[in-house]
This record gives structure tokens, C-alpha cells and sequence, in this order.
């Protein structure tokens, strides 16, 4: 549906990196990408996402909204103690017949840094890795 859409509070704007609607669960589908490790961060600002989305997008009919975080590493714990009590809620057993599996994502995720760091080289440009 989107990408880069910008999601606002009163004060800010917020960028979602690609916004997608499933059809078959009926839900909105928000993915953030960080190329590098996930932080507690990253979770909290996923949840926020989710729950703005919910608030402002979701329409009747419409099942709680997913977030996925795809990352260049994780650390475990971080990812154990960051989730939100009452965040479960994430219809993990629906996505594993209609999403490639973890590790699919993961050599996806790799084949793509790689294709950045070389486009970056050719260009001569850093690993900036901020906001819009």
C-alpha cells in the first residue's frame, strides 16, 4: 500500500518503511527495516506504530494490526524482555502459511545489505542509516 508513509501526532511525523494490507487475515501489515542490531528501541517505536494504526487506520472488520521488525541482527533477551505484555497478539500461527519462513527473510535481508553496501561503494557514500 505504501512505502515510507508518514503517520503524525500532534507534534511529529513518524515514517512506516512499507505498509501492506493482508487480504486473506484482514489486517494492515507494518515493516520496519534496520539494517543494523534491534534495540528496545525499535520495539517500542514498532508498538507505537501498531497501536496508531489501530487507532487512526483500522476500519470495521478489520483484525488488530501486525508489525514486523526485520533487522541485521538480534539479540535474544532484548527481543524477549522489549515485547509488550498484551502484544501477542500476533496471528504467528496464520503467518507461517502465507510468510516465507524466518530464514528466508534473513538471507533476503542479507542479499539486500549487500546489494546496498555495494551500490554505496560504487558511490562512494557512508552507511548513513537515518530517518527521512
Amino acid at each position: 500500500m505504501a512505502r515510507q508513509q508518514r503517520i503524525s501526532t500532534e507534534t511529529h511525523d513518524f515514517y512506516i518503511d512499507l505498509v501492506f494490507y493482508n487480504y486473506l487475515l484482514k489486517c494492515f501489515v507494518l515493516i520496519d527495516l534496520k539494517t543494523g542490531s534491534l534495540t528496545h528501541q525499535d520495539v517500542g517505536q514498532m508498538d507505537m506504530y501498531v497501536r496508531m494504526y489501530d487507532d487512526l487506520r483500522r476500519g470495521e472488520g478489520d483484525n488488530p494490526t501486525v508489525g514486523i521488525l526485520l533487522c541485521g541482527s538480534k539479540d535474544k533477551s532484548v527481543v524477549r524482555y522489549s515485547v509488550l505484555h498484551g502484544s501477542e497478539q500476533l496471528f504467528a500461527s496464520k503467518y507461517r502459511l502465507v510468510l516465507p519462513s524466518e530464514e528466508e527473510l534473513r538471507l533476503e535481508l542479507q542479499r539486500d545489505r549487500e546489494e546496498i553496501d555495494a551500490h554505496q561503494d560504487l558511490r562512494g557514500e557512508g552507511n548513513d542509516d537515518s530517518e527521512p
